[in-house]
């Protein structure tokens, strides 16, 4: 793997997006391996595929590239708002690669991994839908906000210009596994407190500091009038993946 970008394969293309789009899709068909698997290349499904630009030959895994230059910030902008939703909650839904790259230099600064299992509605804004004057009137797209996805599913696979070893990245993987599953529902509500877990800041945290974000969690879930006993089910899920431990007395210490 090189972190280069190569500018012959934006050659004839005129506007700035098209190049990016270029020089980074080609980054990733030379470079990328199967974070699953292993297997290198990675290929490239034809264009205009909803939700999937990349597969894995051996093991038909699916992936997302999402880039930008510069630094990738809180929200990540998307297509269909309703596409993508759709996409995500079935069982087939990608991976996604996040990238960015310095347009300036031509290189790859930093490039994370995130699992499928990772995704689920919430960390899905609907954005606002386009004028009626627009060219696709009412049309309504999406944000992914990538700060909200919990620190265990954003693996690194090039950090400031770094590339790390493809045996630790496959190894995170593997422990992130721990947190799969397809049902949607119960997949949102650990990911929500595995997020509120990390937001404690501190490797040893209570229960009182889990119901802290009583009220955080009460707006995703208005419906739910029980987010008292819903951590506390979630902490118990989290402790049997092996993601944290229970030391008695409303103590917990997380592992992973």
């Amino acid at each position: 793997m090189e972190i280069n970008l190569h500018p012959q394969y934006a050659e004839g293309y005129k506007s700035r997006s098209q190049i990016a789009r270029r020089l980074t899709e080609s980054w990733a068909a030379d470079n990328l391996y199967c974070p699953r698997c292993g297997k290198k290349p990675i290929e490239h499904f034809p264009n205009n595929r909803a939700v999937a630009d990349f597969f894995c030959p051996v093991c038909q895994h699916e992936f997302e590239m999402k880039s930008k230059n510069g630094k990738i910030g809180k929200k990540v902008a998307d297509g269909a708002y309703d596409t993508f939703i759709k996409r995500i909650t079935a069982n087939n839904n990608p991976d996604f690669f996040f990238m960015n790259y310095s347009y300036q230099d031509l290189c790859v600064n930093d490039l994370w991994f995130v699992p499928a299992f990772f995704f689920v509605p919430s960390i899905v804004e609907k954005r606002k839908p386009l004028g009626k004057n627009a060219q696709r009137a009412n049309w309504v797209g999406c944000n992914i906000l990538f700060d909200d996805i919990p620190a265990q599913g954003k693996i690194a696979i090039l950090l400031q210009r770094q590339i790390r070893d493809q045996d630790e990245v496959m190894k995170d993987i593997a422990s992130a596994e721990k947190l799969q599953t397809n049902n949607i529902e119960a997949r949102g509500w650990m990911l929500d407190v595995l997020f509120c877990i990390n937001k404690v800041g501190k490797k040893d945290f209570t229960l009182e500091d889990m119901y802290c974000f009583e009220k955080h969690l009460q707006g995703k879930y208005p419906a739910n009038h029980n987010i008292r006993p819903k951590i506390r089910q979630q902490l118990q899920q989290l402790r049997d993946r092996g993601i944290i431990e229970f030391v008695g007395r409303g103590n917990y210490r997380r592992i992973y």
